[in-house]
């Protein structure tokens, strides 16, 4: 697994990061969205789902643990696991459906449905870094190598993850140091 981290200097950050995600997104994937209370997990999909056409409020669906969202080229579905009991609960409410359509799952806190939830495509981490944010995001599954420039890759030939990790580096200023183990 590969992965690079950015820092966010504010909510406006946040959302431009996820108006970015959105301009690369396939027509289905799974998307774990990982960080504390108030890192800006909700934050960030209220901006994918602002680039991809959505005009309303975003809420985190921690009671109803699922808010869909169907926009003109593409279904969302944003899942809040929080206050999930036993992971369970995720197939009497038919999490299985959600994730076979052709549709956008965003996933905040995951870990609570282990056992129940697809391998993600790419997975968010949020942490603070002081007064601002950082963000780690982890491409699943891929041989992309994040030191290799865009100018040496044959962009013919990019998965969606790829590409998303390319327009992200031009646009973001980054921090890649590595974590200890990795």
């Amino acid at each position: 697994m590969k992965y690079k981290r950015w820092f966010l200097a504010d909510e406006c950050s946040t959302l431009a990061f996820g108006r970015k995600i959105a301009e690369h997104l396939p027509e289905k994937a799974v998307i774990f969205l990982n960080g504390p209370l108030g890192a800006g997990k909700t934050t960030l999909v209220r901006g994918i789902l602002l680039a991809s056409g959505h005009k309303g409020s975003t809420k985190s669906p921690t009671y109803t643990l699922v808010e869909p969202y169907e926009l003109d080229k593409r279904t969302f579905y944003h899942f809040d696991l929080y206050r999930l009991g036993d992971p369970e609960e995720l197939e009497y409410m038919g999490i299985r459906d959600y994730l076979d359509h052709d549709a956008i799952c965003l996933i905040e806190w995951p870990d609570k449905g282990e056992g129940y939830i697809a391998k993600p495509d790419i997975v968010l981490d949020l942490s603070y870094e002081a007064s601002a944010r950082s963000i780690k995001l982890t491409v699943v599954g891929t041989d992309i190598d994040v030191n290799t420039s865009i100018c040496q890759t044959d962009s013919s030939k990019m998965s969606w993850t790829d590409s998303l990790m390319w327009a992200l580096d031009a646009s973001i200023k980054e921090s890649n140091e590595p974590e200890p183990g990795v």
